[in-house]
């Protein structure tokens, strides 16, 4: 009974990662991350084709191996989070406790990417 859910659950994952790709706000990351946790205990094939995929294998397999997290991935992750919170807090008429709440998560979220190691090179 735990394959098959551990199956569906990574299905289901990859589909709303991909979704995520496309959907504001929707991230596609997590899903990922949790669709390659879910084929790795379900299915060797599935699993190894999130690994090799050409877009977002390096990054999973970096993440399973060494729980790091490219240079590169970091810059565009950070740009994209300061970016779509930005405006709202700057431009939009809110309460400040919201604000507050949205600032502070972004900020946690960037302070747990950027203490993560990043793989060698090469």
């Amino acid at each position: 009974m735990r394959k098959p859910l551990l199956l569906a659950c990574g299905i289901a994952c990859t589909a709303l990662a991909v979704a995520g790709v496309v959907v504001p706000l929707l991230p596609t990351t997590p899903f990922l991350l949790l669709a390659a946790a879910c084929f790795a205990r379900s299915s060797q094939r599935l699993h190894g084709w999130l690994l090799t995929h050409a877009l977002f294998g390096t990054l999973l397999s970096d993440w399973e191996r060494l729980g790091a997290i490219r240079r590169r991935a970091k810059i565009i992750a950070s740009v994209m989070m300061i970016g779509l919170v930005a405006y709202p807090l700057i431009a939009l008429e809110f309460p400040i406790v919201l604000k507050i709440v949205a600032a502070g998560s972004v900020v946690a979220v960037l302070l747990f990417l950027w203490t993560r190691p990043e793989p060698p090179l090469g």
